[in-house]
């Protein structure tokens, strides 16, 4: 099994966007087949990281499907148009 935990700051002024964004994450759930589990939860502590996804796969070939997948591609589209930054780990559990 693998874990992929992934962590953003979003530009300020971008809170619809944000929701939006976290929304079509949670939205994924039961979608995409090779995303077994997956939580999606935005910070409530300020002058962190702004939301975190933890999700897990079966393998790393079932998480390059999972973020190949067309319908990840056009949630992570709206995110790569309001993050500042993001950081990403993908280990065995």
């Amino acid at each position: 099994m693998i874990r992929h935990i992934v962590m953003w700051k979003f530009r300020p002024g971008t809170q619809a966007e944000q929701k939006r964004f976290l929304d079509g994450l949670r939205d994924l759930q039961g979608v995409i087949p090779q995303l077994l589990k997956s939580e999606v939860a935005a910070n409530v502590a300020p002058g962190n990281y702004d939301a975190v996804l933890v999700s897990e796969f079966a393998n790393l070939a079932d998480l390059d499907a999972y973020k190949n997948d067309p319908r990840h591609k056009a949630v992570s589209a709206l995110c790569k148009s309001i993050r500042e930054d993001r950081v990403a780990v993908d280990y065995e559990i």
